[in-house]
């Protein structure tokens, strides 16, 4: 394998083969809440205001902080935070380890651009997911129709400036919340008219209404889980704000989510929100009554994965009564992982099979790879035929293409 460098971030390594990227991502317009809102609920939802001569986002009345500067213009380089994520620098300020900035690149906020860009990487394909919206579910999670108004708002910009299969290159994910589960089943149907393969969730418990929660698997939204089966629509659980700050500040009192920032019990803890909901999925039956359901999970890492299939087994064989089939088997069938660089990935591959594995890149973010090749790099121990799996097939399976 060899690095070809063109300019700047269009660097790739050469595999032999147009890779297929499961993690990609997009920087949001500042519009792209706003432009299609209902104006009844443009104050309940996301509108830009100028504080103390900075540009802040507020989202229903109060300056959010999910991210620091949310026009993204300027914006950290690919990569910035590699050798910090791979251990080996250690963090201090955060702000200062995201280097220089530069201004937003046209690939990132526009779909022909981005192809090019695409081109030029090697990429043949890739899901795109936000950068913003993952951040937004919980701000808004207390006021339940802005929450769907928001996203309604969101989704239709996404199919506006990204589409949702453009040139069967682009894989854009709207997202869904189901904190309704009847706007959940109305905004399938929508996006499935205008050919959505992807759809993007948080790692959560659903948003009841009437206050608390409930789980995901609980029936009331088995409409929704079976419109996605049945239209042969994936469903990609990304990180983001899923709303464990609270259980956080139990034991470290923390204040607002905001990305980025330090605390001992945050990186500790990071990995139970998708352990938490990939449990839930195939404890609570989902894929048992939806065969045909694809999941993933997407820039949450892998180190939970073990842990979970050693409880499934732990579980099933004390008490096999409460699984509709081998919880085991059932994760391995329906969920995909596209696990960090830094991860052990064949330790991985051993626990759910090779198949399961996509190459996710992260890029743009500071935190993900420059070059989203080279997370070939990272393949070590597997053979051309398994690489060729993780770098392409496997995604292009998980989407159903």
């Amino acid at each position: 394998m060899t690095i070809t460098s063109t300019t700047g971030s269009a660097a790739k390594v050469e595999l032999g083969f147009a890779a297929f990227d499961a993690d990609n991502h997009y920087y949001e317009a500042e519009d792209a809440f706003t432009r299609h809102i209902e104006p009844s609920m443009a104050k309940r939802c996301m509108q830009w205001a100028e504080i103390d001569g900075r540009k802040r986002l507020l989202v229903g009345g109060r300056i959010n902080r999910f991210i620091p500067n949310p026009t993204f213009n300027p914006v950290s380089k690919p990569g910035a935070l590699d050798a910090y994520f791979r251990g080996k620098v250690a963090g201090g300020d955060m702000r200062a380890m995201f280097g220089e900035l530069d201004p937003i690149s046209p690939a990132y906020r526009d779909r022909d651009a981005r192809i090019a860009l695409m081109a030029q990487q090697g990429l043949e394909g890739a899901m795109f997911f936000p950068t913003l919206a993952v951040g937004m579910e919980e701000s808004l999670r207390f006021d339940v129709p802005a929450l769907c108004a928001a996203f309604s708002a969101f989704n239709r910009w996404l199919l506006e400036d990204w589409g949702f299969a453009y040139q069967n290159k682009i894989y854009a994910a709207p997202y869904f919340t189901l904190a309704d589960p009847e706007w959940a089943v109305k905004e399938a149907d929508w996006a499935i008219a205008h050919g959505v393969k992807v759809v993007v969730m948080r790692t959560s418990p659903a948003i009841d209404p009437a206050g608390g929660t409930r789980s995901p698997g609980d029936k009331i939204f088995d409409p929704f889980w079976a419109r996605l089966a049945e239209a042969n629509v994936s469903v990609a659980f990304h990180s983001g704000d899923a709303g464990y700050g609270k259980y956080i500040d139990d034991w470290e009192p923390a204040g607002e989510f905001e990305a980025f920032k330090s605390s001992p019990m945050r990186v500790m803890t990071s990995d139970r929100a998708p352990f938490d909901m990939f449990a839930i999925l195939v404890s609570h039956g989902v894929f048992t009554r939806h065969p045909k359901l694809r999941v993933s999970s997407i820039e949450a890492g892998a180190d939970w994965v073990p842990n979970l299939i050693k409880k499934f087994k732990k579980a099933y064989s004390q008490q096999p009564f409460m699984f509709g089939k081998d919880p085991v088997e059932d994760f391995c069938e329906h969920v995909w992982v596209a696990p960090f660089y830094e991860d052990d990935i064949v330790l991985l591959a051993e626990t759910i099979g090779v198949e399961k594995l996509m190459f996710g890149s992260d890029f743009p973010h500071a935190e993900g790879l420059e070059v989203p090749t080279a997370f070939i790099h990272d393949l070590h121990g597997f053979n051309d035929a398994d690489i060729r799996k993780i770098m392409h097939h496997n995604v292009v399976e998980f989407l159903g293409l």
